[in-house]
């Protein structure tokens, strides 16, 4: 899975406050069998992030670049700067995690071998046959099943029933047909629109299990904030689909 010596895989990795994390993480993943390269958009951490990424990208020669943002900017718009440097690259498989280990970095290879085979975006899903989360307290299951299956499935009529998953891995066609910089949503809830956009403009859309491991190390980047910006985001994308279907 090679284009001369330039990875086709890009894991694209956000941070914010991730010091204890972001190395164990990119050796993990450099020590994959595939070919593969790592991004980390780092949101300006005061914890020192940025500079722990770029001794690592000083140290892994071309294989992990490290973007800077001037400061705690969102989510979203960080997937939406590692998307356009990936694309850039011309990678052909684009993946998206968490840099907590709440995603299995080993799973990669199945991730990009199943978006090879039949899929244009595959989701590490806790809520298929086979995938659960651990380590998360009852409440948090509860809204968070809540959220994805009942919630923005049955609003949105989305297939996948992890919408708010993270791990995924994305063709780079699929990514370039989606107009990035129209989408209003940040946070997690950008993981629910892009989703939304990518199923409607008609991209194969699959999951597989994975168990996710509530963080360990840092602290949880979830605010209640950002549950109401979902809701908001579900029920603004709602009415779109509602509005489009009456014209």
């Amino acid at each position: 899975m090679s284009r001369g010596s330039e990875p086709v895989v890009r894991v694209i990795v956000p941070t914010y406050n991730e010091k204890e994390n972001l190395e164990p993480l990119v050796q993990r993943l450099l020590a994959l069998p595939i070919d593969l390269g790592v991004i980390v958009v780092d949101d300006n951490s005061p914890d020192g992030t940025g500079e722990i990424a770029d001794r690592l990208a000083a140290e892994y020669n071309g294989r992990v670049q490290v973007l800077h943002r001037s400061g705690k900017l969102g989510l979203g718009t960080a997937y939406v700067t590692g998307f356009q440097q990936a694309i850039a690259d011309s990678s052909s498989f684009i993946i998206t995690m968490d840099a907590d280990f709440s995603h299995p970095p080993e799973r990669i290879p199945e991730l990009v071998a199943k978006t090879q085979n039949g899929y244009d975006l595959v989701i590490g899903s806790r809520y298929v046959p086979g995938g659960r989360a651990v380590e998360c307290t009852l409440p948090r299951k509860i809204l968070s099943w809540g959220a994805n299956v009942f919630f923005a499935r049955t609003l949105l009529s989305l297939k996948a029933r992890d919408a708010t998953a993270g791990f995924r891995c994305y063709r780079r066609e699929v990514l370039e047909s989606v107009a990035l910089d129209q989408i209003l949503s940040n946070g997690y809830s950008f993981l629910i629109e892009l989703l939304y956009r990518v199923q409607r403009a008609g991209w194969r859309v699959g999951e597989m299990p994975i168990i996710f491991h509530n963080r360990q190390q840092g602290i949880s980047k979830i605010s209640r904030s950002e549950i109401y910006k979902a809701l908001y985001t579900v029920f603004r994308l709602f009415s779109e689909r509602v509005t489009t279907r009456r014209r």
